[in-house]
């Protein structure tokens, strides 16, 4: 059983940044794919950004070049690092983890169907 719990959020205006993080405690496979997705009222989730056991990333083309994600392995924590903050970044955002699986070209799906995630951090930009 993986925990995952999220930090970090909070309010700021545009341009501003943001540095989230997610603890994760419990076992995980070798190999593994986790990330950040995030929901907004009334809009679907979306994929944030995904790192995988090997250490490549994948990022939404919307937080391309603003938003940083890394992982820390001996403190078992992820981190999404959130700079030129707009205010369409404005939603809840969940850690996510899925085991025994690479991200890939399809780590958005992995991402949304974990069955490891966090309870979620509001982040909210404002003009």
């Amino acid at each position: 059983q993986v925990q995952l719990v999220e930090s970090g959020g909070g309010s700021v205006q545009a341009g501003g940044s943001l540095r989230l993080s997610c603890a994760a405690s419990g076992y995980i496979y070798s190999s593994y794919c986790m990330g950040w997705f995030r929901q907004a009222p009334g809009n679907e989730r979306e994929g944030v950004a995904a790192i995988d056991s090997d250490g490549s990333t994948n990022y939404a083309d919307s937080v391309k070049g603003r938003f940083t994600i890394s992982k820390d392995i001996a403190k078992a924590t992820l981190y999404l690092q959130m700079g030129s903050l707009k205010v369409e970044d404005t939603a809840m955002y969940y850690c996510a983890a899925v085991d025994g699986v690479h991200c890939g070209y399809y780590w958005r799906s992995h991402l949304l169907s974990s069955g490891y995630r966090g309870q979620g951090i509001q982040v909210t930009v404002s003009s």
